[in-house]
Formats: structure tokens, C-alpha cells, sequence
């Protein structure tokens, strides 16, 4: 049986980061494509059940979407996917990240899953 997820702030989730674990953002490519956090990887909760998750052993994984709440109703299946891993969900997601002055990448995001003029695509396009 798959250990439970563990909460995180930000910052922790920086420090777990800092300490060589795997940041997976479950957003979908063109979210993922517009803002993303550095060496995160990008596993879409649509293609979770095909894709491979790339942690070593020993290694801690967080989990994050955009404000937290996919990442929570899917907590199940993400704490199975992870197996032994020490897991974690960065509550409030990438919005919180990017509020605690984290850093984050952007690009030119192709794709329709999230509109481009949403709040959260103006909040990261500066």
C-alpha cells in the first residue's frame, strides 16, 4: 500500500527541491508550457496512468498544480504512483510557489487547456 501524501508549504517544497527531489507538476503540457517551475517535470494527470514517474530510489517526490486543488482530490492516485516514495503535495501549487517569490520559467505556451488571459496566465506573463 502507497504511503500517504504528506502537506508542504512553498518553501518547504524549495528546500525538498534544494535536497534533490523530484518536483512533478501534474498541469496539463500548455499550462505546463507557459509557466513551470524550473527542472520540474511535467506528468499531466490525462496521461498519469501511461507515463512513467522518473524517481530514484530514495529519492522524495512533490506533487503540484496550479493552486493545490487537483493535486488534493487526486491525492490517491498520485500517493500510488509515487509507491515507497517519500511524497508530497505543495499546497496552494504553482501560484503559491510563484506568491512566496520562488522562481519560475515562462514560455509560449501552445495549447487550449487554459486560457491565456486567465488570472493565473496574467499573474506569471510579466
Amino acid at each position: 500500500m502507497a504511503r500517504p501524501l504528506k502537506n508542504v508549504d512553498a518553501h518547504a517544497a524549495a528546500r525538498l527541491m534544494k535536497d534533490g527531489a523530484l518536483m512533478v507538476d501534474v498541469r496539463e503540457s500548455g499550462e505546463f508550457a507557459r509557466v513551470r517551475i524550473p527542472r520540474s517535470q511535467n506528468i499531466a494527470l490525462s496521461r498519469f496512468e501511461i507515463s512513467e514517474l522518473p524517481v530514484s530510489p530514495g529519492q522524495a517526490v512533490v506533487f503540484f498544480c496550479a493552486s493545490g486543488n487537483r493535486t488534493n482530490v487526486y491525492a490517491a492516485r498520485l500517493a500510488e504512483k509515487a509507491g515507497e516514495a517519500e511524497a508530497y503535495v505543495m499546497v496552494g501549487g504553482i501560484s503559491a510557489w510563484g506568491a512566496a517569490g520562488l522562481p519560475v520559467e515562462s514560455g509560449s505556451g501552445q495549447g487550449n487547456d487554459a486560457p491565456r488571459d486567465s488570472i493565473f496566465g496574467r499573474l506569471f506573463s510579466r
